[in-house]
């Protein structure tokens, strides 16, 4: 069995890029999402690596992830790896390979800033009572 799926999970590098198809007219967006790595190295010392994904979304994905997504967002993205080689422009016969995720899931998710000391909600202040009185 054959399986192409990418499951990512970052933050949106910059504001979801809205397009259309020349021949159809079909909408897409565009999504900068950064990922990072981290790793212990041999001098004991903490390593770190962030990479940049393109992914593409079309039709109804695109429409919410132009309308509600922000750079900075939180993101979990399901999708395909798609790899497209195309010629350099500069020299002949060259060619380049470039990869994105055309994606069919996203999701967007709440994060708190670790390091933000939330306050507890507090109940209201009642006012002290003495307690009745009773007849023993």
């Amino acid at each position: 069995m054959y399986e192409n799926r990418v499951e990512l999970m970052g933050f949106l590098g910059k504001n979801p890029e809205s397009k259309s198809t020349k021949k159809t007219g079909r909408t897409l967006a565009i999504l900068s999402l950064a990922t990072k790595t981290w790793w212990t190295g041999t001098d004991e010392q903490r390593h770190e690596k962030t990479e940049w994904h393109r992914i593409v979304v079309w039709n109804g994905l695109a429409d919410y992830a132009t309308d509600k997504l922000k750079k900075g967002d939180h993101l979990y993205v399901v999708g395909t790896l798609v790899s497209n080689v195309y010629e350099k422009e500069v020299g002949k016969g060259k060619t380049k390979a470039k990869a994105q995720v055309t994606a069919w899931q996203i999701k967007a998710f709440s994060i708190r800033k670790l390091d933000r000391k939330e306050s507890e909600p507090t109940a209201p202040a009642t006012e002290k009572t003495q307690p009745e009185q009773g007849p023993y």
